[in-house]
C-alpha cells in the first residue's frame, strides 16, 4: 500500500488581530488578510500536491462567536478543498467549541449542511476509510472539557486536579479501545486538540496549567499509531524525538504577537504508512515582525543614540514594529516620540514601549534594618520603589496616617 499523503495544519485564528489598519478595498483588517493569505498558501499547496487528505487540528477563529464575514472567508477556502475532491477533517478546538453542551460550535455548519469531502471531528471517535474515501483511519480527540466525560454528580467533592486525573484516565481508556479496534493493515492517525505533557508552550499561553486536560506523553508513543496530528500550542515542535510515531504540533499559521517573533510559521506535509511515516515542516510566507531595543547610556546624547540604532523608514516598510526604550525616569523630557515614529511611517504598525527605571532607595538608609522601620516609613519607601507620582504618594501617606491613627 502506498503511503497516504497528508497535509496537517492547526491554529489558524484568522481573526485574532491586534495590529495594523483596514484595507480600503475589502474592508478587512490588513492583518486578517495576512492570516487569510497564509491559509491560501496552505490550500494552494494541498491542491497543487494533490494530497490525499487535509487535517486541520483545531481553532479556526479567536473565539466561539466569529463574525459572519470571517466565517465567509474561512468557508471560501474550505470549499476550494471540497471542490478539488480533497477529504478534509476539521477538528474542533477550544476556541471553536461553545461553553454549553447544547450549543453549536463554529464548525457545526459543515456537518449540518453535509458539505462534500468535509468531515467534522467534534467527538471522540474513529473516522474509517469508508467515511473518508482514503485508506486511512483517524481517531479524533476534539477539545475535551470536564462536562464532556463526567457529570456533576461524578465530580462532586473532587478537587480540580482529581477531576482532570479521572478525565485523563477515562480518555486514555477510550483511545486505547479505539486503537485496539483499528485495522492493523491500514495506517492509523490520532489527531488531538490538547496540551501534551512535556510540550513547550508558545508565547500565547492561552492555556492555564491545572485548568485544562494535559494528555500523557506516553499516549503519543503508542506503537500502533502511525502519525499524531496535534493542535492547540502555537509553537511548532515534534514530541517523540524522531521515533515512531511522529507526534507533531505544526504551530499557528501566523504570528499573534511579539512573543512569537522568533517562531517560523508553517504546516506539515506527511507520508503516512503502517510503521513507517515521514514528515516535513513547510514554512509559510508571513509578515515581518521587527523588534528594536536601542541602548542609550547618556542623557546628553539620548535621542542621538536612539536614532543611530533605529532603521531607515524603507527598511521597515510593511512590517509590524516595536521599539522598546529603557531609561531613567528623569530622562523622560528627552524622549521625542514624533521623531521616533517618523522612522516607522512606512511600517504597517508601530508601537513604542517605554520602560522607565527608578533608583530604589530606602528612606532611612541602607544601614537601618527593615524590621526597625515603622509602618509609615515602610509605606513611604514603597511609594518610592514603585515610581509613584510625588503628589499621589503624599496623599496616600496622609491617608495612611489617618488609618493608623498617627500624626
Amino acid at each position: 500500500m502506498d503511503p497516504v499523503r497528508l497535509l496537517h495544519f492547526a491554529d489558524a485564528h484568522i481573526d485574532m488581530v491586534a495590529q495594523g489598519r483596514l484595507d480600503p478595498e475589502t474592508g478587512l483588517s490588513i492583518r486578517v488578510m495576512d492570516f487569510l493569505a497564509a491559509l491560501d498558501q496552505i490550500v494552494d499547496r494541498a491542491i497543487e500536491e494533490r494530497v490525499d487528505l487535509v487535517l486541520f487540528a483545531g481553532d479556526a477563529y479567536k473565539d466561539r462567536n466569529p463574525q459572519p464575514t470571517y466565517q465567509r472567508e474561512w468557508g471560501r477556502r474550505l470549499m476550494r478543498l471540497s471542490r478539488a475532491g480533497i477529504p478534509t477533517v476539521l477538528l474542533v478546538g477550544n476556541h471553536d467549541v461553545a461553553r454549553a453542551s447544547n450549543r453549536a460550535h463554529t464548525m457545526h455548519e459543515y456537518r449540518t449542511l453535509e458539505v462534500p469531502q468535509i468531515h467534522v471531528g467534534d467527538r471522540i471517535e474513529m473516522l474509517t476509510p469508508e467515511r473518508l474515501g482514503v485508506p486511512l483511519q483517524i481517531i479524533t480527540i476534539p477539545w475535551v472539557s470536564p462536562s464532556a466525560l463526567m457529570t456533576r454528580q461524578q465530580t462532586a467533592g473532587l478537587a480540580i486536579g482529581e477531576v482532570y486525573a479521572e478525565i485523563e484516565e477515562r480518555l486514555t481508556e477510550a483511545i486505547d479501545r479505539l486503537i485496539e479496534s483499528a485495522d492493523p493493515g491500514i495506517p492509523l492517525v490520532l489527531t488531538a486538540h490538547a496540551s501534551v505533557e512535556g510540550a513547550r508552550y508558545g508565547s500565547e499561553r492561552q492555556v492555564m496549567l491545572g485548568h485544562e486536560l494535559v494528555l500523557s506523553h506516553g499516549l503519543m508513543r503508542r506503537r500502533r499509531l502511525d502519525y499524531v496530528a496535534l493542535g492547540h500550542i502555537h509553537k511548532h515542535q515534534e514530541l517523540n524525538g524522531g521515533l515512531h510515531p511522529p507526534a507533531v504540533y505544526p504551530g499557528s499559521i501566523e504570528r499573534i504577537d511579539f512573543g512569537e517573533i522568533r517562531e517560523v510559521k508553517g504546516y506539515v506535509l506527511a507520508e503516512v504508512a503502517v510503521g513507517d511515516s515521514r514528515w516535513r515542516f513547510e514554512p509559510l510566507n508571513t509578515r515581518r515582525f521587527l523588534d528594536f531595543a536601542p541602548d542609550a547610556p547618556s542623557a546628553d546624547t539620548f535621542m542621538e543614540d536612539v536614532l543611530r540604532q533605529l532603521p531607515e523608514p524603507e527598511e521597515v516598510a510593511g512590517a509590524v514594529c516595536r521599539v522598546q526604550l529603557t531609561y531613567p525616569r528623569e530622562w523622560e523630557p528627552q524622549v521625542d516620540e514624533p521623531v521616533i515614529a517618523r522612522r516607522f511611517e512606512q511600517a504597517l504598525s508601530f508601537q513604542l514601549v517605554k520602560h522607565r527605571t527608578v533608583e530604589k532607595r530606602a528612606r532611612l538608609g541602607d544601614t537601618v534594618a527593615v524590621e526597625k522601620m515603622t509602618p509609615l516609613e515602610l509605606l513611604e519607601t514603597y511609594w518610592q520603589t514603585i515610581d509613584l507620582d510625588a503628589d499621589e504618594a503624599e496623599r496616600l501617606q496622609a491617608l495612611a496616617k489617618e488609618v493608623l491613627g498617627e500624626e
